[in-house]
This record gives structure tokens, sequence and C-alpha cells, in this order.
């Protein structure tokens, strides 16, 4: 029988634990134009979500204030990137690859100087544990350091010049102009600049509307890009998407958007633009990952993979696993061995060594996932672990629900979040078809080692999803590997060297191969007269 969870009420105790709380004095900024404003308008008070037993009384410590723009501060944002851009004229989209890399270093060594203030926001904001807050932290400065190396190693190959059929070419690239940038609020920070730097770092101006939550921890970042990048060229927003955001895109001036999210909202974010065939989009959208424990499937390899891929930051990852598909053979054994796993897990404050989980970052999150469960189990499931679902506030204790079939709403949605739906199976077909008909396709992760059976079945999913993982969780990493997703889960792919692919355009300068423009081209080189027409080698 699976052991007890933690009650999160004896843990959650700010008095006993003495932890300062982070307060953003001035966290009613926003960037525009190379100027930071403090907003005097509407003001929305930031709370922790994290919550403390204070003498029998539930409180949330404040945090801050964020701006609620209204549209015409959105628009002014707007119309700095474009002035920025002075279509295709201005001082970032035509510098040299040198010097855009050489501002986006200078901005790192300005972001490693507020790595505590920000890890610390991090927690305070969305409840992620010191480990993983750190490790976004981290992961950011390390994919905006490969990123750089990546353009260096794109722009040396760009470098030279083609001769084909009497043409002399030079190709490289260039940017598309004004971009939106929209990211996730369960990686505020890593996956916010997953598309802000390579927009930036290939010439786009960009205004970043910030995530509904983890505002505050990109505060302390809006100096360093102001002084960093050239008026206009990284703008910095907040209020709410749906009010600010439709006027900026209904003016036709955005050239490109970069959204991370959820479908519904994507599909309507492309109606506002006047031109929908002009706006390019790179979009990271929902998932239902499903795992597959088949026959031969190590039970010690295979536990805590899923528990990891289910519950890493309580299962608030577009990667995380949301469904999990077990040999019938195996399935007594497996759900039995989650359940213990799962409630062997620690819950309680983010820096609390030893913690996994934590209260979910989205207050009304918690009641969402219950009537998942509930639905579940008024149709023939079962809450297979002791506690699991129990929620105190916006802690849910992960529950393992078995069995899911097709009825349930569970077997469907994305949950995002400490729920585990187990489904059996019989024939691996039953598999298929659900990965088929799933409106879904980012990842699979396949557990087991008989080649005769994998084989098959990795040549059957990699047309379903566009990673197949093979006895490990699903993941986004490493930041070199392609992430997409086909059918409903992605536009578009988002990697390190595809990013600076997607946020530019191959172009090329091309003339006949004649003596006089040969000595013309020459004469360009020569002269530095161009920052696009040049032979220079980075290093």
């Amino acid at each position: 029988m699976p052991t007890a969870p933690t009650s999160p009420t004896n843990l959650l105790n700010w008095q006993s634990d003495g932890r300062a709380v982070p307060t953003v004095a001035d966290g009613n900024r926003y960037l525009i134009g190379g100027e930071i404003r403090e907003w005097k308008g509407l003001a929305s008070e930031v709370k922790s979500c994290l919550f403390f037993n204070q003498n029998g009384v539930i409180v949330r410590p404040t945090l801050g204030y964020a701006p609620v723009l209204d549209a015409n501060e959105a628009l002014e944002a707007l119309h700095a990137a474009q002035k920025a851009w002075d279509n295709g004229q201005g001082e970032w989209p035509t510098s040299t690859v040198a010097e855009r890399i050489a501002a986006v270093e200078a901005f790192v060594v300005r972001m490693k100087a507020v790595r505590e203030t920000v890890v610390e926001l991090i927690m305070w904001e969305i409840g992620k544990n010191l480990a993983d807050a750190q490790k976004e932290f981290d992961r950011t400065v390390q994919y905006i350091e490969d990123t750089i190396v990546s353009l260096k190693e794109l722009d040396r190959k760009n470098s030279g010049f083609t001769v084909e059929k009497g043409f002399l070419a030079q190709i490289r690239r260039s940017p598309f102009g004004p971009t939106l940038c929209m990211g996730p609020y369960n990686y505020p920070l890593n996956e916010t600049f997953t598309t802000l730097i390579p927009a930036i770092i290939m010439g786009n101006p960009v205004i970043s509307k910030l995530p509904r939550f983890g505002q505050l921890l990109n505060t302390p970042l809006l100096e360093a890009f102001r002084d960093c990048f050239p008026a206009g060229v990284v703008n910095i927003i907040n209020g709410k998407g749906s009010e600010i955001i439709p006027p900026i895109l209904q003016q036709g001036g955005v050239e490109l958007l970069a959204f991370i999210g959820g479908s519904k909202t994507a599909d309507q974010l492309k109606t506002y633009h006047p031109k929908p065939h002009r706006l390019k989009s790179i979009l990271s959208l929902d998932a239902k990952n499903l795992a597959v424990v088949l026959p031969d499937a190590d039970i010690k390899v295979t536990i805590p993979q899923l528990v990891a891929g289910a519950l890493g930051f309580n299962g608030q990852r577009c990667t995380a696993l949301k469904i999990i598909f077990v040999h019938r053979s195996r399935v007594d054994e497996v759900v039995n061995a989650l359940s213990v796993a799962v409630n062997n897990l620690q819950g309680g404050l983010p820096w609390t060594k030893g913690v996994s989980l934590t209260p979910l970052a989205d207050l009304n999150a918690a009641k969402w996932l219950r009537e998942l469960i509930d639905e579940a189990v008024l149709m023939g499931a079962k809450v297979m672990n002791e506690g699991g679902g129990d929620v105190i506030e916006n802690f849910m204790h992960p529950a393992v629900v078995y069995p899911v079939t097709s009825e349930m709403r569970l077997h469907e949605v994305e949950q995002f979040g400490p729920v585990i739906p187990v489904r059996a199976y019989d024939d691996i077909a039953e598999v298929m078809e659900y990965a088929v008909e799933t409106q879904f396709g980012q990842q699979v992760s396949l557990f087991g080692y008989d080649p005769k059976v994998l084989g098959p079945l990795i040549d059957a999913m990699v047309n379903q999803v566009s990673r197949v993982n093979l006895n490990v969780q699903c993941q986004r990493g490493p930041d070199t590997f392609p992430f997409t997703g086909r059918k409903a889960s992605a536009e578009g792919t988002l990697s390190v060297s595809d990013a600076l692919k997607r946020f530019s355009i191959r172009t090329l300068v091309a003339t006949d191969y004649s003596e006089a423009n040969r000595d013309l081209v020459n004469d360009i080189i020569a002269a530095r007269s161009s920052n696009f027409l040049t032979t220079d080698f980075l290093f």
C-alpha cells in the first residue's frame, strides 16, 4: 500500500522558516523605446503562489505590483519597434553580426549579476523549487551563450561566395522586422528568452509581452535591456493579453509572431492580423505526451522516469508525460510502484531540501484538476494512491488515476498538473490508435528493450510526434536538439540553431560573373561600405 502523503500545512509556515519575502518595490515598470517607464495607471498586486499557515490563517505575501498597460501603451511599444526597424534601415537591422553579438554578450554579463534575485523570484512567484529555479536561470544563460556560438558558425558558413551557372552570389540571413514574443508562465524566464534572444540577435526589434505569472522576475533585467541595445530594439510590456495584444496585431506592423501557449489562443491571435498570410508564426502549443510501457520494460528504470516526466514542476510543463499506456500484463505492478513512488515525494516550500512538490502557479488550477479526477471516478476510475488529488489551497497532492478510458476528459485533455492517468492496453494497435487520433503530436516515451517490437513502433510514432524517447521521459533539452511538434502542438522548430533560422530569412546578393561586376563586389568589400555584403570571418 502506498505511504500517506506529507501534509503541506505542516511544512508551509513562513514564521518558522525565517526566509525573507522578496519584494520588488519598483516592479510597476516596463520598457518602451529605450525608456524604463513607471506606470501610473491600473496595477495588479502580485501575490506569491506560496501560502502559509500563520496562526491558523492562510496568508500569501505580496511581492510587488505589475503594470496593467492599456492599448495606447501597447501601441507605443509597437511604434517603438517600428521606429527601430525603420523599414529595415534602422541601426539594429543594418548592423553587423559582430555588433549584434557584442550587444548580447554585454547583456549576458549584466544578466549573470542578478542571478540570485531572479532565482528567488522564480520560487516565490510560480513555486518552482530551488534546484529547478537555478536550473532555469543557468539554462537560459547557457542558451544565450550557445546561440552566440551557433550564430558565429552560421555566419562563417555564409561568409563566402557561390558561383553557379554564370552567377556570383553571397547568401546570408536577414531579419523579418518587428516581432511579437509571448512566453508561458511555467518557464517565464527560459521560454521567454528562447524566442526573444534569437529574434533580436538576428536583427529583429521585439515587443515582449510577459506571462501572467512570472512578471516581477523579469524586472531586474530591464536596465540591462535598456543599456545593451539601441532604443526600441527590446520593448517589455505587461498587462492583460486580451486587451493589449489585439491592437498590436491589428495594426499590421508585426511581421513575426512567436507564441508559446495554447493552440486556441494562437488561432485567435492570427485572426487579428489584417494580412494573416504575411504574419510569420513560430508556435509551441499544447501537448498530451504519452508514455508506453511495453511487456519487457525494466521497472527500476521506468518508474523513476515516469515520476520525473509526469511530475517535474508539478506536471506544469508542455513536455510532461500526460497519459501512460501500460501493457495489461504489467499494469498492476506499474500502478502500485508508481503510487508508492509518488507518495514518497516530498511537498513543501521550494527552498526546503528534498522538496519536489510545491503549490501550483495558477491558483485556480487545482479546482480544474479536481474536476477531471472526480469525473473520471464517477465513470469508473479510481485514485490509486492514498491522498492522491487532495487539495489544500492551490497545493494538490499528485493523483495516480486508473483505469482511464476514452470516455473521460482526462483521457483527452492536457491536464497541465499533478494528475497521472493510466490506461491498460492489450495490443499495441490501441496505443497507435490513440496516437493517430489525438490532436496533439509533440513527444512519446517508449519503455522496453525488444528491438523487434520497438523498431516498427518507432517507425510508426515518428510520423505522429516529433520526438521519440527510448526509456527516458519526454523533455525539451538539450537545447541544441530540435523542439517542435506535429498537428496542433507546434508550428516551426525551436532549438539553438533552428531558432536563428526561424527568426530570419535567407537573402542573397547576386550578379552575373562578369569582370566589371566581380570588381564591383570586391570594391564594396574592400571599402567595407556594406554590413551585409562582407567576407568578415567571426572567431
